[in-house]
């Protein structure tokens, strides 16, 4: 189990693929842990790229300080681990927190990246968003990561995905209590609720950015996806029909395939971000549709757009 050091900490990352190839680095999600990336190394090497995952700081097998845990920690932690790669091209993913820490990145070291993919994104805390995370960390205080998880899968995934799950959330749970602890859970919310929004800095990066947001994400819906769109030059904004705030977790076969096709695109020089607005398939080789002209993709259902 290999592990990069930053200070006094420890960071657990995995490495696979041909070492002279193209690398995706992916970035997991608030309570989440590399492991959850398991069906992406899987399709990605197959396509010929190199894969590496890790936990972050207070995750898995990662080390987990006792007092706060800050968000320029965990851009550090990236940076050593790029670093680490070589001089190839990166393509950089991440999903809702780890979107942000992605963010963070491109804003200050964008020209190591060959791609960026935030998903479930946002760069500032909205009022909901923040009234959210802020009654997500009151459940995890009071009542630990068990009642977290309750509040968080209803939250994050499809009634599709759940309904199969239910004899067995137990067991679902229980890998999160193994693997996740109650501070260094409590550290990172502190993270996450304590920081300037990233809305100023967008601009700056220039990287080709593919921005996917699930359909239905409840979490960080559509607005936060469009100040991205909006402030990053060459960026494209990517709808997941059917998909909610965790899609890297429920459509993983699709997701991975968007990822290929579009550092294939940037690679191949055909990638032309146009602050776009495109329709994903529902299946992997589908055809990508742009959204309709005339209707406001902001809206859940569509409404045309008005003049004024």
């Amino acid at each position: 189990m290999p592990f990069l050091s930053h200070g006094s900490h420890r960071i657990r990352y995995e490495l696979d693929g041909p070492t002279d190839a193209p690398a995706y680095v992916l970035v997991n999600g608030l309570t989440q842990y590399s492991e959850l990336w398991a069906a992406y190394r899987d399709a990605l090497i197959a396509k010929g790229f190199r894969v590496a995952t890790f936990d972050l700081l207070g995750q898995g097998a990662s080390a987990k300080p006792e007092l706060f845990i800050s968000q320029e920690d965990q851009v550090e932690a990236l940076r050593l681990l790029i670093e680490a790669l070589g001089d190839g091209p990166i393509f950089l993913g991440g999903i809702s927190f780890g979107a942000l820490i992605a963010l963070r990145y491109a804003i200050l070291h964008g020209d190591r990246l060959s791609g960026l993919v935030p998903m479930s994104a946002f760069a500032e805390l909205s009022p909901q968003l923040m009234l959210l995370g802020n009654a997500l960390r009151t459940a995890l205080i009071l009542g630990g990561t068990s009642y977290l998880q309750d509040l968080l899968l209803p939250m994050n995934l499809s009634d599709s995905w759940l309904k199969p799950l239910l004899g067995k959330l137990d067991a679902v749970k229980r890998q999160g209590w193994l693997v996740n602890d109650v501070y260094a859970l409590q550290n990172l919310m502190e993270s996450f609720l304590e920081f300037q929004p990233l809305t100023p800095q967008l601009a700056s990066i220039k990287t080709p950015t593919m921005i996917l947001n699930g359909e239905f994400d409840f979490l960080t819906p559509r607005s936060l996806h469009e100040t991205l769109r909006i402030h990053i030059s060459d960026s494209s904004l990517v709808i997941i029909p059917n998909a909610y705030h965790a899609f890297t977790l429920e459509k993983a076969t699709l997701t991975a395939d968007l990822l290929a096709r579009f550092a294939e695109d940037v690679m191949a020089k055909r990638w032309q971000g146009k602050q776009a607005v495109w329709i994903a398939p529902d299946d992997a080789g589908g055809e990508m549709m742009p959204f309709p002209a005339g209707f406001d993709h902001l809206r859940a259902i569509p409404v045309p757009r008005t003049t004024s």
